[in-house]
């Protein structure tokens, strides 16, 4: 097996197309075709399903991507750091809710440290970026644990703050005065994590479990329905310091305390971090726990 077969399986499979990465990666069709059937020979299984619209991947296919991924990504990184690679290039994952200021802030301290550096930014869950890290399309991700049960082995957590929960609507929400979560569980709830994570919380101060929880993986989406409907939300404490939050959306001040939140950065277990991902992590962690610590104060 040969890199050169690996990377023309990755971009094939990227780009959905045999004859367009052909052209992307300058090299001829019969050439790139004879170097993927080769790979499926000399695996013994067929990785891809040729259609009229492109090709897609085979169950073997999908498992084989997954290890090959990280691995290549791997390489790519020790022969930047060896500097015979490509450009080097740094990837973080985070949430909405560090969007407004840690990241930003870190990036610019960052692009004045390694102007060189190609930075990717891409915003999301954690259950979506959790996984981008583990194949390695990410270094790492700024968000919150994982919940014990789905702990992942491959995955390095290293806690940055551990942040207060609280009960977030409108402003004017009928309910905006109550005391106690007991009274808001029969209104519709909106969860930016899983559903049991609102469910759980609710339970851990002896409230029931709502009637209706919907999981709302975007922020936008999440902030519009809060303003606009009588849905409630359980988030963290920094929520309502975002941009244009506070205007539309206060907490309700329960007498309850819900569990709180431990937020920091995912990593892969078994690979370190180049030097320039390394030092972006240095920033985000030092960035992180000085808002975040001076926010829950």
């Amino acid at each position: 097996m040969r890199l050169t077969q690996i990377r023309d399986f990755l971009a094939v499979v990227e780009s959905g197309s045999i004859s367009a990465t052909a052209r992307k990666l300058g090299v001829s069709l019969p050439g790139l075709t004879k170097s993927l059937s080769s790979l499926e020979a000399e695996l013994g299984a067929s990785l891809l399903k040729r259609t009229p619209t492109g090709v897609t991947l085979t169950r073997s296919g999908q498992a084989f991507h997954v290890r090959v991924r990280a691995g290549y990504a791997e390489l790519a990184k020790a022969q930047e750091e060896l500097g015979r690679g490509a450009q080097p290039q740094v990837a973080l994952g985070f949430g909405p809710f560090f969007a407004a200021q840690i990241v930003p802030q870190a990036v610019m301290r960052f692009r004045a440290k390694f102007p060189d550096v190609q930075l990717r930014l891409v915003e999301g869950l954690r259950h979506a970026t959790g996984p981008m890290v583990r194949d390695a399309t990410l270094d790492m991700s700024l968000a919150p644990r994982a919940p014990r049960d789905l702990d992942d082995p491959a995955i390095r957590f290293k806690p940055i703050a551990h942040l207060d929960q609280i009960v977030v609507a409108r402003r004017g929400h009928p309910l905006a005065r109550s005391r106690s979560a007991a009274a808001l569980v029969s209104e519709e709830w909106l969860c930016s994590l899983r559903r049991d994570a609102t469910a759980e919380a609710l339970r851990a101060i002896g409230a029931p479990e709502p009637r209706q929880i919907m999981e709302c993986e975007s922020f936008g989406a999440m902030l519009t329905l809060l303003a606009g409907s009588d849905m409630l939300a359980v988030v963290p404490h920094p929520f309502l310091d975002m941009p244009q939050v506070a205007q539309a959306i206060q907490q309700i001040p329960i007498a309850e305390r819900l569990p709180g939140l431990t937020v920091g950065l995912h990593t892969r277990a078994d690979a370190p971090l180049t030097k320039p991902a390394a030092a972006l992590a240095r920033l985000l962690s030092d960035i992180g726990r000085r808002l975040l610590t001076r926010e829950t104060a």
